[in-house]
């Protein structure tokens, strides 16, 4: 028996108050400094779905590329 990898794992659809409180902890853990890439690790989604999440959300999205040195 194998175990289900990311790709082929069933996906539970988030509808409702599920997705809104699914967004909002999104949008609070992006507003702490996490990348979209980062939480979509994190909660096993694609990068897509977060950054769909995170605009229902009205979530303000910094710009690419995070910050650098020098670059304040």
């Amino acid at each position: 028996m194998t175990t289900p990898t990311k790709a082929t794992a069933e996906r539970v659809r988030f509808t409702g108050p599920e997705r809104t409180e699914l967004a909002e902890e999104l949008k609070r853990q992006y507003e702490q400094g996490d990348s979209i890439r980062a939480l979509a690790d994190s909660c096993g989604r694609s990068y897509g779905f977060v950054h769909r999440l995170l605009t229902e959300a009205r979530t303000t999205l910094r710009s690419r590329g995070g910050s650098r040195p020098g670059n304040d």
